[in-house]
């Protein structure tokens, strides 16, 4: 049998308690923070521009935290926990004296206690902790589609901008603006709540590009007043004029080809530009079949043929029928796409090669384009519109009705 002479441990309590909060690392993170190179990491949430941008019609943005590494982003969530936690630091030599203690037992144990006390071997309770926090990576992942496009103007009919720079830019000018556009993305991104590959990412997706100020101005505030994404409409028209040009030049945009070829294919017979050069590189970047994000050489670059052709279908479906009131057939659609590709692509149409997610059937013979919001509704079984709600609620008989024979 054990024995109770050897000197037990004191534990003893310190007030006030210190303030600590313990978070719980996934096994990746862990790893990649004890790695020779550890990563910098950010803790982002949604500004106060963001939390406003909401329209009218739909509920604000919620407050949260996400911990971001630079290429990967976990939601920070609080857990209760039923045992409390406590957080321990050991006697440190004389910073806990014997008669500084107050003994809390028995009496007729005080006498025993009292001769066998450990004061060297004291541990001290310095934090009581009753929930940790826990990283988590949601499966569908994190959207930065809305939160980027809040943060950028709509460039399309009727807009016009300043002059930023003719086609032949000296190579000083074009420095300072390549360097202009990188802290003005640096800026942005900072802000928006995901890492800072995911955000280049999500750029690159919907054709965001800058207009940084010419002549080596100071950058106002706030930084977005220099970013915009096109239209639906504005991307399509540069795609065509993309494709006119590739043949007029003779450029196969299936194979390796000189960007700066193609840019001249587009430009008037006085050399004048028909769009800002950066949207055009901001379509090219997009459609191209390797790169990194936001950034990037554009010297060289071909075209991802089957990427190109599902983007082409998917952003005809969005200018054309954004919602259910404009919804199209789905032959005027597959027409329209094939005569918007070049002519050995057009083969390749097919409404299968469009994600499920991009698009919506008003009924079982017209088709349109499912919005942002649309897709996070049916991500969570909601109706897209008032009129199927209402439907919904007449008929929950029939709802119960279904749900009984899917069970059989």
């Amino acid at each position: 049998m054990s024995t109770q002479s050897t000197p037990s441990i004191l534990f003893t309590h310190r007030s006030p308690q210190r303030g600590f909060r313990l978070l719980e690392l996934p096994p990746d993170l862990a790893e990649l923070l004890a790695s020779d190179d550890p990563p910098t990491l950010e803790l982002k949430s949604p500004t106060h521009s963001q939390n406003t941008s909401a329209s009218a019609s739909t509920a604000p943005v919620p407050e949260y935290v996400n911990l971001c590494t630079p290429n990967k982003t976990y939601s920070i969530r609080q857990v209760q926990s039923s045992n409390s936690l406590h957080i321990l630091t050991p006697s440190t030599g004389g910073a806990v004296r014997k008669d500084d203690l107050s003994i809390v037992a028995e009496e007729e144990e005080d006498a025993d206690m009292d001769r066998g006390l450990n004061v060297e071997g004291t541990v001290t309770s310095i934090a009581k902790c009753g929930s940790t926090l826990e990283l988590h990576t949601p499966p569908e992942g994190f959207s930065v589609t809305g939160v980027l496009s809040a943060a950028a103007r709509v460039f399309g009919e009727g807009v016009e901008l300043d002059g930023n720079g003719d086609v032949d830019v000296d190579v000083d000018m074009q420095g300072d603006q390549d360097r202009s556009t990188r802290k003005i993305l640096d800026e942005l991104f900072a802000d928006i709540p995901v890492s800072k590959a995911q955000c280049k990412t999500g750029w690159a997706e919907m054709c965001g590009f800058v207009i940084p100020p010419g002549d080596g101005a100071t950058l106002a505030s706030p930084v977005s007043s220099y970013c915009w994404r096109p239209s639906a409409a504005k991307k399509l028209e540069v795609w065509k004029m993309i494709v006119d040009g590739a043949v007029l030049q003779g450029i196969d945009l299936g194979k390796q080809f000189l960007v700066r070829d193609l840019w001249r294919s587009v430009l008037d017979d006085d050399g004048n530009e028909p769009f800002p050069k950066p949207l055009f590189e901001a379509v090219v970047r997009r459609i191209r079949e390797s790169g990194d994000g936001a950034g990037g050489d554009l010297k060289w670059a071909s075209i991802d043929k089957d990427g190109c052709v599902r983007w082409v279908g998917e952003t005809y479906l969005e200018a054309t029928a954004p919602g259910a009131g404009s919804a199209i057939s789905e032959s005027q659609l597959l027409e329209a796409w094939r005569d918007q590709l070049p002519e050995a692509w057009r083969g390749d149409v097919s409404l299968s090669i469009l994600p499920e997610t991009c698009y919506m059937r008003p009924d079982p013979k017209t088709i349109c384009f499912a919005t942002e919001a649309d897709r996070q509704k049916a991500k969570k079984n909601l109706p897209t519109d008032n009129s199927a709600a209402a439907k919904k609620t007449r008929n929950w008989h029939e709802l119960f009705k279904n749900q009984k024979r899917q069970k059989r």
